[in-house]
């Protein structure tokens, strides 16, 4: 599911991918919020925000929303970069990095939040949209930009389109097609939801707190230690019926 590309890309592949990555961003967006009451999956309110600010003549205050913005830019940026760095490397699965490090952020949030009181959550919450930017990134290229995952806006926006759409068979033939992307869409939105759920499950009655997000970056790990798995027995067989015919 992070290795196939293009003309080789199924709708199982992109189910599988968003499922995976819409759970964790739901965890991630809940976990954020109820520590911090932020949002931290997307940037929609911190602009609404900072325009805001700026409209009121409170440039200083309103530089923390930019710097929250600038922070999910930065990390949408770094995930493309790496990804068209290293793209010509076959034998280096270029979606691992981004990944990699999203793992990295969500597991270091999670064990020093441990080590005594956050006294500037204001970079926890960059840290968590820089993840969020990584992540919604890599998914966007490897998928063509059919999945996205970190919020869910223009999710409902596409899903009341396509569902429009079947009611209109003369103009949109291809039913099939856009049945697949509504499935799509859904699995998102719930995947979501349930991330949300069980984050808030997690953080609040188990009393976990920020130790909620080494949830998110162990579904990940273990999503590409899975996918890499897979790939290598699939490529074994592959060698081992060549070597027989």
């Amino acid at each position: 599911m992070f290795r196939h590309q293009g003309k080789s890309r199924t709708l199982k592949h992109n189910l599988q991918i968003a499922t995976i990555l819409s759970f964790v961003a739901g965890l991630v967006n809940v976990t954020g919020f109820l520590a911090f009451k932020q949002l931290t999956t997307n940037v929609t309110g911190h602009f609404a925000l900072f325009i805001s600010d700026v409209a009121n003549f409170e440039f200083w205050k309103g530089t923390i929303y930019f710097l929250y913005i600038f922070a999910f830019l930065f990390g949408s940026f770094l995930s493309s970069f790496l990804i068209e760095k290293f793209k010509e490397n076959r034998k280096l699965n270029v979606f691992v990095l981004p990944t990699l490090i999203e793992c990295l952020i969500l597991s270091t949030i999670s064990i020093l939040s441990n080590y005594g009181e956050i006294k500037n959550p204001d970079l926890i919450i960059c840290s968590l949209l820089f993840a969020m930017g990584l992540q919604n990134s890599f998914v966007t290229k490897i998928s063509n930009a059919i999945v996205r995952t970190t919020h869910l806006t223009g999710l409902f926006t596409d899903l009341g389109i396509e569902l429009s759409q079947l009611f209109f068979p003369k103009s949109y033939p291809n039913r099939e097609h856009i049945r697949a992307t509504i499935k799509l869409r859904i699995y998102i939105i719930c995947f979501f939801f349930l991330g949300g759920i069980i984050g808030g499950f997690i953080y609040s009655k188990l009393n976990l707190q920020l130790n909620t997000l080494i949830f998110g970056a162990i579904i990940l790990f273990l999503s590409l230690f899975y996918d890499d798995m897979k790939y290598k027995l699939i490529r074994t067989q592959r060698k081992f019926k060549q070597r027989k015919y």
